[in-house]
């Protein structure tokens, strides 16, 4: 992957991080591990701008408003939905992905999630602590993602193609 700071860079235009509300205290931890890891990536902390919403439903018009502002090269979406004893998660995880899927297609502006839908959750410390560890690893995970996505993106827009092709057998 190429340095951010090349001349083919997306380095000039900003990163949107969306992140919901709900069980702030285990998403924090996709938002924080996603900033460290971006920034070993090249990509400053300053040029990414944050947005927290009530929930995961609310993320993609969010994603959809910001993108059409042409300001972001990408944004990444960050939640989790949980089993409230009633079937509705399901639903609403459905929508989300969905809709993230929608925002990138129409809007050409990658869109990476970061929207997890455990299958089963329960409030007690086990849960709790295995989930703030797995949103460490989902930050890192889309902070690669992002910057990896974002850079050839920028050298097919420059002229200079995306990556190797890989060779049929």
């Amino acid at each position: 992957m190429q340095h951010p700071s090349s001349n083919t860079s997306p380095a000039k235009k900003r990163i949107a991080f969306i992140q919901a509300s709900w069980h702030k205290e285990i998403v924090d931890q996709c938002r924080i591990s996603f900033t460290a890891e971006i920034a070993k990536l090249g990509f400053a902390e300053s040029g990414i701008d944050f947005f927290e919403l009530p929930g995961a439903f609310e993320i993609p018009l969010h994603a959809k408003l910001l993108a059409k502002t042409g300001k972001y090269v990408g944004i990444v979406a960050a939640g989790l939905v949980v089993d409230g004893g009633i079937y509705r998660h399901d639903f609403v995880a459905q929508a989300v992905i969905t809709s993230l899927m929608n925002v990138q297609l129409d809007t050409e502006v990658p869109v990476f999630s970061a929207v997890l839908t455990p299958h089963h959750f329960h409030s007690h410390g086990e849960h709790q602590q295995f989930f703030h560890e797995h949103f460490v690893v989902k930050g890192q995970e889309v902070a690669r993602a992002c910057a990896d996505t974002v850079t050839k993106l920028a050298r097919i827009e420059a002229g200079q193609g995306s990556v190797a092709v890989l060779n049929a057998a």
